[in-house]
């Protein structure tokens, strides 16, 4: 079982930056697949980004440029640093973990949500223009 805590959402104004972390409860970083999704209000859960074991990276394409995930493996933590918000990254944020049987699997499935076994609590980002 693993446990995941997020931190970190806030409201800014279009523009701003926020920095989410996720705490796991143990190595997951280094074990897992990890990653972050949102759910706007009324839409859909999407996925917004993912890291491999290996730290190769995926991005939702709105996000691109903008936002960066990141782990730091010594402490157990996932990072999300986002810049240049804008209103339609209004959600909530949602961390996740999850194993894939070989680098293209999660390379082709990474923004699929039954793909992650574990999930914090989340987090609300809220820009406002």
């Amino acid at each position: 079982q693993v446990h995941l805590v997020e931190s970190g959402g806030g409201s800014v104004q279009a523009g701003g930056s926020l920095r989410l972390s996720c705490a796991a409860s143990d190595s997951s970083n280094s074990r897992y697949y990890m990653g972050w999704f949102r759910q706007p209000p009324g839409k859909m859960r999407e996925g917004v980004a993912a890291i491999a074991s290996d730290g190769r990276t995926q991005y939702l394409y709105s996000v691109k440029g903008r936002f960066t995930i990141s782990k730091d493996n010594a402490k157990n933590t996932l990072y999300l640093q986002m810049n240049t918000l804008k209103p339609d990254d209004t959600a909530m944020y949602y961390c996740v973990a999850g194993m894939f049987p070989n680098y293209l699997q999660f390379y082709s499935t990474w923004a699929v949500a039954t793909r992650y076994t574990y999930w914090g609590q989340g987090t609300q980002v809220t820009v406002s223009s």
